[in-house]
């Protein structure tokens, strides 16, 4: 779609020849002779920017350009006059005014002027986006007494620079959490950096971590800086970090006790000053008794420990869960306002969400999908429940009666990534959306329970 441009001058011969020159220039134009005309034309249809004359009978082009950061403050504006001045010029810098230029207009800087104005309004638009989505991702969400202790303990964690341990199943949201740290930490204004351990493979995580030099190894064509790096100053969020290799943990710790690092290929180290939030679904102290995580490395990641409850946990939180998670969804997608009937949230409220609130969210925007209706009802959400997988008493065998706890637990597990499996036709990015797993989750699941993917479907 061409950006539309406003033209305002009250001179007809100024009006065609700047509309013939923007038209050339892929621009689509309109205009009008006045600021009263401009006023009605804005109010009759949207612009990107307008080029106004400065002199005109009736209201100015500074009095039009007042109205306008009145009316739609971030709307582009250009002024321009043939008795141009410095106090006029810095006048109308300070009512706003992207740029003055003088009369005649010298096409080159107005459509150098103009392409600059349409970019910064761009990425304006884009970052109010972008903190809109954020303020609605990273939203705690929930009145529970659960939830307003964990806030409560955030809220206290927060200003200190303590390393801080995560704990919760995959989907409740550990990740919030973290960002919610940060954002309310002196470091805000800093980098908060993500590295998935379980993503990445064991022999690409000390890169990861540390970054490497040029020619370090094989396919390392240039320098490049690791996760620790790049958080300097500011936060690193090291998610499934029960999942990082035993040689990795070693020179973890040794940053974390240094505050020094050295890049893969690299003979001098490189200070920095990172805090650290770690986090797993992984009962860390179990793999501590198989030796499998080093207690020290334990010790100095947990100085605190926070507990993100499973949604099956906190029921109470499903309504104002998925009333949050229809809205973002209608604003983010541009759809009209849906409503959930009461049937609707009790459908949810008894469900096992195994998922959690990543499950919880999935279901919502499917049903938003498969659903012409504006009030989803019970029938939408059995629907869109029916799309993520066999309702879990048809789809989970029951567990043997007798047996270790361990093995009762692993047996459960492999009856339901099989089932999932099979539904999927071997899909196992399918597979791991049903059961609200990452992929690579999935694939480490089938690894240690022994299921051959392969074979599955």
């Amino acid at each position: 779609m061409k950006p539309r441009i406003l033209v305002v001058d009250d001179d007809p011969g100024t009006q065609r020849s700047l509309a013939h020159a923007l038209e050339l220039e892929g621009y689509s134009v309109v205009t009008a002779g006045s600021a009263a005309e401009a006023l009605s034309r804005l109010q009759a249809e949207p612009v990107q920017a307008v080029l106004c004359d400065v002199v005109m009978p009736g209201a100015s082009g500074l009095e039009l350009l007042k109205s306008l950061r009145e009316r739609a403050p971030e709307l582009p504006v250009i002024l321009m006059s043939g008795q141009a001045s410095i106090e006029t010029a810095v006048k109308a810098t300070q009512l706003g005014a992207i740029d003055f230029v003088e009369k005649p207009v010298g096409l080159e800087r107005l459509f150098l002027t103009l392409k600059n104005a349409l970019r910064l309004d761009r990425l304006e638009r884009e970052n109010r986006e972008l903190l809109r989505y954020w303020s609605d991702e990273l939203q705690l969400i929930g009145d529970s007494a659960r939830m307003r202790a964990l806030r409560a303990l955030i809220e206290r964690a927060a200003p200190s620079d303590v390393p801080i341990l995560v704990l919760g199943e995959n989907g409740t949201g550990k990740e919030l959490v973290a960002r919610a740290i940060h954002e309310l930490s002196p470091r805000h204004g800093g980098p908060f950096v993500k590295l998935n351990c379980a993503a990445v493979p064991a022999e690409l995580v000390e890169s990861e971590l540390f970054g490497h030099e040029r020619g370090a190894f094989s396919g390392a064509l240039e320098r490049r800086r690791g996760a620790f790096e790049q958080a300097d100053g500011g936060t690193l969020f090291l998610d499934e970090i029960g999942d990082m290799p035993a040689a990795m943990q070693a020179k973890l710790l040794r940053v974390l006790q240094d505050g020094s690092l050295r890049r893969v290929g690299a003979t001098a180290e490189t200070r920095v000053e990172v805090r650290l939030i770690s986090a797993t679904n992984r009962a860390l102290e179990a793999l501590l008794q198989d030796g499998r995580f080093r207690e020290d490395l334990y010790y100095r990641i947990s100085t605190l420990t926070l507990e993100v409850p499973a949604l099956r946990e906190r029921r109470e939180d499903v309504p104002a869960l998925a009333r949050h998670f229809l809205a973002s969804a209608c604003r983010r997608n541009h759809w009209r306002p849906r409503e959930l009937a009461d049937d609707a949230l009790q459908r949810l409220r008894e469900q096992p969400w195994r998922g959690n609130v990543r499950e919880l969210r999935n279901v919502i925007e499917r049903a938003l999908i498969l659903s012409a209706n504006q009030t989803l009802r019970d029938a939408d959400v059995q629907a869109a429940l029916g799309t993520a997988g066999p309702p879990l008493e048809r789809a989970t065998p029951a567990a043997p009666a007798t047996g270790a706890l361990r093995e009762l637990v692993d047996a459960f597990e492999r009856d339901v990534i099989r089932e999932r499996l099979k539904a999927s036709g071997g899909n196992a990015a399918a597979a791991a959306r049903s059961l609200g797993l990452e992929r690579s989750h999935l694939y480490k699941k089938c690894k240690q329970l022994g299921i051959d993917m392969r074979e599955e479907g």
